[in-house]
């Protein structure tokens, strides 16, 4: 046990009653000291517990030991600490889990672990990327690794390697896996007195299964609007597919979604997936500023296939997808020029690269103190293929290049994406995009006792050719725009820079995180192909991050800030509460090839 904030605290450590011997050596004093101090404040805490206010003085002057995860800013590479024991046979695979909360917390942490399913041990097995027997692999633990992590249901997971005694060619594994809460209820407060509330459960009786039912209303006269409810199995019979269902409606949207898929895991793989899905819903038009109904099918077909090619250390893979889009109802009117986003076709494009991805941990970034996985690596990808289009025939060809990985100064991810169609018969180039996208967070400083991270966002996207109506132009986004503006800005030329400091605290109420940050924003955009003669416009401001990781509820964020342009101000969305934050787009991003897409 450690004392915290208390004066007198140094009176424990060496009273006039612990005798020391002289002959022994700094570092075996340092353990008779520790060890006192361990045996007196295991005393304090047991004496203490016996009574409900010396319980809670306890507990206001008594901290429990934690481990500073964050190891001055140090990045790890877990992989690099099992290269001893590569090769070497897998034994005994031992799973350990644990609950959400210690078992010794606040009466309401134990109520919590007490209506708790706790995973069952069959789940956190299924999700195993080896098997007893098999070879072991450094590379392969760290993806599994992040693979446990990534499960809504899982707050955080270790996995220890223990040489046998008795054969030096065995090693055993002990799984230790930490529950996190994930009952959720959510709500929406909509125009035109439509209503949601929500309630979600990401772990349904310790399956790994998640269920959401939502109902709707009108919150005027409380007229029902309808039901949407929605079931996942992220590892259907351990085959790694992930199965999807969500069907309902919610006044005039409808849903109809169905899903089955496995996406690629290993260096050498493949992946398959189909699905199907008939929605209703009002889409936002973006140069009328205002949302219309759409009706539309879509049928999804794709796979592909990746080989791990040792003599480069990266993987080629190879892709195919099928897509099948049809209209029943769009806004108007629909020309070969006009709104081509909502015109019905058939595509088949193919895809083929190259990549290469390795796992390093890091902590505090958009996190507040859990391990996160980055990947480091690049990945390069050619896409090509037809579309057979209702108003007519096009080529599309696709380019992209991704890189990311740690330096010196910080962690820094970039890349460049092209895209376009081709009109066969002219060879005319149409609906053409380039996108060039630049991220880097900083080291951790540290501030007395708080944790600063610096964060730098860059994006440039232009497009030419373009049509008109709907997503033929763009405009500032959540992700790539700026914080606090909330004018409606459009145009075929945008580039962005976003800055933003976070300090990490070390306040934990409650096991609640909190972080402070502040941020300036600065963007170009309009119709000119000179980014530098569109219009100019940027935001300040600052505000509070506040999270439990061992809750699945997202990041709470309170938000100030005010716009500027170059008249003067701009139109502001001066006070913002949210449960998402721009930094959740440096949540780790596979380098290896996902669904074949177009732009």
């Amino acid at each position: 046990m450690l004392c915290a904030a208390l004066p007198f605290c140094g009176m424990f450590a060496a009273g006039p009653n612990l005798h020391i011997p002289e002959h022994l050596p700094q570092d075996s004093l340092s353990l008779v000291i520790a060890e006192r101090n361990r045996r007196l404040y295991d005393s304090i805490r047991s004496k203490s517990s016996r009574r409900a206010v010396p319980r809670m003085l306890y507990r206001m002057f008594f901290i429990r030991p934690v481990p500073d995860t964050t190891s001055n800013g140090r990045i790890l590479d877990e992989s690099s600490e099992l290269q001893p024991f590569e090769g070497k046979t897998i034994g005994r695979i031992v799973i350990e889990r644990a609950q959400v909360f210690r078992p010794d917390g606040n009466w309401l942490q134990r109520t919590g672990n007490k209506t708790h399913a706790l995973t069952r041990e069959r789940v956190v097995r299924r999700d195993l990327l080896f098997r007893s027997g098999d070879r072991l692999d450094p590379q392969l633990i760290v993806r599994n690794k992040q693979l446990l992590r990534s499960r809504p249901y899982i707050s955080d997971v270790d996995i220890d390697v223990r040489p046998d005694p008795l054969d030096t060619a065995l090693v055993d594994l002990i799984i230790r896996t930490r529950d996190r809460w994930t009952i959720t209820v959510d709500g929406a407060w909509h125009s035109e007195g439509r209503t949601m509330v929500a309630v979600a459960d990401a772990n349904v009786f310790g399956s790994g299964n998640l269920l959401r039912v939502e109902t709707n209303f009108n919150r005027k006269d409380f007229s029902y609007g309808g039901n949407v409810v929605g079931y996942e199995i992220p590892n259907l019979l351990g085959t790694f597919y992930t199965a999807e269902f969500t069907a309902g409606r919610d006044f005039y949207n409808s849903t109809l979604d169905m899903q089955l898929r496995k996406e690629f895991l290993r260096p050498t793989d493949y992946e398959v997936g189909l699905t199907y899905s008939d929605l209703k819903f009002k889409q936002y038009m973006i140069e009328q500023d205002t949302s219309l109904l759409v009706k539309e099918r879509n049928w999804n077909a794709w796979g592909g296939y990746s080989r791990y090619l040792r003599p480069i250390s990266s993987s080629l893979y190879f892709t195919t997808r099928y897509n099948r889009r049809q209209f029943l109802r769009r806004p108007g009117p629909v020309t070969p020029d006009n709104h081509p986003a909502l015109h019905s076709h058939d595509i088949l494009l193919f895809g083929a690269g190259l990549y290469r991805e390795r796992f390093l941990t890091a902590n505090m970034i958009y996190g507040f103190g859990t391990n996160e996985y980055l990947a480091t690596g690049y990945k390069a990808e050619v896409v090509s293929g037809y579309s057979w289009g209702e108003f007519n025939d096009e080529i599309y060809l696709g380019l992209s290049y991704r890189t990311g990985g740690f330096r010196n100064a910080g962690y820094i991810m970039g890349g460049f994406t092209l895209g376009s169609y081709i009109d066969p018969r002219s060879g005319t180039w149409r609906h053409s995009t380039v996108d060039v996208d630049l991220r880097w967070f900083s080291n951790l400083f540290m501030y007395r006792r708080s944790r600063i991270r610096q964060f730098l966002m860059f994006n440039y996207t232009q497009g030419w050719n373009r049509g008109t109506g709907n997503n033929e132009s763009v405009l500032f986004t959540r992700q790539n725009g700026l914080q606090a503006l909330k004018e409606r800005v459009l145009g075929t030329t945008r580039l962005v820079l976003n800055t933003e400091t976070v300090v990490f605290t070390p306040w934990q109420p409650l096991g609640f995180r909190i972080a402070f940050f502040a941020f300036a924003d600065g963007g170009l955009l309009g119709y000119s192909p000179n980014v530098f003669k569109n219009d100019f416009f940027a935001t300040l401001g600052s505000g509070i991050r506040i999270k439990n990781e061992r809750l699945i509820f997202s990041t709470i964020q309170i938000r100030l800030g005010i716009a500027f342009c170059k008249n003067g101000l701009a139109d502001s969305q001066y006070f913002r509460l949210s449960n998402s934050t721009r930094l959740e787009q440096y949540r780790y991003r596979p380098a290896r090839p996902e669904i074949v897409s177009f732009e």
